[in-house]
């Protein structure tokens, strides 16, 4: 008896690191089981310069998305420097690649601060804001965690999903590059993305 459940618990423990395995090999790729995921919705915001925004922009070109908010300590100033790097190690072959950065935190991110903040790492980057009902639809349309919290000053942080999304010419959906990734994989993945 104990013979058999040693057996099953083997197999079941080999089937579980194979997929693990094979999960983490195409995680991030257009492969991934989160390729055919919608992301997305229609919207109007503002850029970083002042100017009306839809869902328009992120067609006919790959993009790459990150949520974020320029009270950021840590995640977001990282984020921003690392995507100028993916940028410059891209060169010519990203001229087409286009970044938005939007805010999660529009009661303090006015056009004006976004665009400094942005434009401090890459002026590739384009930020966007706005009305925060309108923000907290797209959050909510792109799956992005994102939530208000009150440190002991009395101010607050936002707590925010850390991954860039990636999406091709036609909007479909090809994984992220997670916080902190391996620069030689996020390159690989932007490559994929615009070849």
């Amino acid at each position: 008896m104990k013979t058999g459940i040693g057996a099953a618990l083997a197999v079941l423990f080999l089937l579980l690191v194979g997929f693990l395995g094979w999960q983490y090999s195409v995680r991030g790729t257009d492969q991934s089981l989160t390729a055919a995921l919608k992301l997305g919705t229609d919207f109007t915001l503002v850029d970083h310069n002042g100017n009306p925004i839809t869902e328009a922009a992120f067609a006919g070109r790959p993009t790459m998305v990150f949520f974020g908010f320029t009270h950021c300590p840590e995640v977001c100033p990282t984020t921003l420097y690392e995507m100028a790097g993916w940028f410059e190690a891209l060169g010519d072959e990203g001229r087409d690649l286009q970044a938005f950065f939007i805010s999660v935190d529009p009661e303090r991110d006015t056009p004006e601060i976004m665009k400094n903040y942005a434009e401090a790492m890459t002026d590739r980057v384009t930020g966007i804001t706005g009305d925060p009902d309108e923000i907290a639809k797209v959050i909510a349309a792109w799956h992005v965690y994102a939530a208000k919290i009150p440190t002991d000053d009395g101010d607050y942080t936002m707590d925010h999903t850390a991954s860039v999304f990636l999406m091709d010419e036609n909007g479909a959906f090809k994984g992220t590059i997670a916080y902190g990734e391996n620069p030689e994989t996020a390159i690989a993945k932007l490559k994929r993305l615009v070849g």
